[in-house]
């Protein structure tokens, strides 16, 4: 199955760049940047990758965050990102950006962006690999927050082809943002939101009808609610479905239990991304392998899947 993927064409389109941080790059930056680390070793890191849900993953995913301080770590860590990509036949990404994570810790907002998209443009001309940026709020914290944020963007607004709302989601539902993505949408970005999670299906109805969101990054609890998946199948309003992620973050309990075939085989628009691969247990290929493992998935599946991420690209 590995070199038959690794042949097949893919998108991803649901990724933190943050959440790529690998424990070995972790700890070089670390000590690039004298950042002394709860962590002994790389070992005792990657077994505190053992989380219950959401928030405790994303202590330890703020936790080390903080190694990042400067343009060329950020460069480092988006070039290990487009590597892997090359390795999987990865040959367009749409990664999320979070500001807020690094701005909140005095890192200028220009340093964290030139970092990243130096190392965007030199994958699309070295490795082949399309992009568009994606700026993500984080939820947690409020909406003013995040129209200060948008200000800060908006000198680099053609670095960005969307904004899109992360982090903790039970308790921060997409409206607690309709005025901020009403600004982001006037001055010409178009919309993406985390929806469907942990949060209830009304989240994703919310992010729809209130953010005018282009795709649902998630979703997996549409499945609940048969008005919402119907309107989502008659649509194709794309889902950015992560299965290893939802797996780890107790989403379901295991694999097999997972849904995106299921919505799949309903003529749902689902993709298959990784999240935050440096924590969740792999990349692009690995989420398909763990699906033709435990659902059972057929080669003729995987390319539907695969030709829905093309599809549901922002940039073409």
């Amino acid at each position: 199955m590995s070199d038959w993927l690794n042949a097949l064409p893919k998108a991803e389109l649901h990724l933190h760049l943050e959440g790529t941080l690998e424990p070995e790059l972790l700890f070089a930056l670390a000590e690039r940047n004298k950042v002394a680390l709860p962590w002994g070793d790389v070992e005792t890191l990657r077994k505190a990758y053992a989380f219950n849900n959401l928030q405790e993953f994303l202590d330890l995913y703020y936790a080390g965050a903080d190694v990042l301080r400067t343009e060329q770590d950020f460069y480092d860590l988006t070039w290990a990102y487009l590597q892997k990509c090359k390795e999987q036949n990865v040959i367009h990404v749409e990664p999320f950006f979070d500001p807020q994570t690094h701005t909140d810790r005095g890192i200028p907002f220009e340093v964290v962006l030139r970092g990243i998209q130096g190392a965007l443009k030199d994958g699309e001309k070295q490795l082949g690999i399309g992009y568009g940026l994606i700026l993500s709020f984080l939820r947690h914290l409020s909406e003013e927050e995040a129209f200060k944020t948008l200000e800060q963007a908006m000198p680099f607004r053609d670095a960005f082809v969307a904004v899109g709302l992360d982090s903790s989601e039970v308790g921060h539902p997409p409206s607690k943002f309709q005025r901020v993505f009403d600004r982001a949408r006037a001055e010409g970005f178009l919309t993406v939101a985390h929806a469907g999670e942990e949060g209830p299906p009304e989240y994703i109805w919310e992010a729809l009808d209130l953010l005018k969101i282009e795709r649902i990054d998630h979703g997996v609890r549409a499945i609940e609610d048969e008005r919402l998946m119907q309107r989502i199948i008659d649509e194709q309003i794309p889902l950015t479905v992560c299965p290893l992620s939802n797996i780890k973050l107790r989403v379901f309990d295991h694999m097999r239990d997972h849904n995106i075939l299921q919505m799949l085989e309903r003529g749902v628009k689902v993709t298959v991304n990784s999240d935050d691969p440096a924590y969740f247990g792999g990349y692009v290929n690995e989420n398909f392998q763990a699906m033709r493992e435990h659902l059972g998935m057929t080669e003729a599946q995987a390319k539907r899947l695969a030709q829905n991420s093309l599809d549901a690209r922002l940039v073409k």
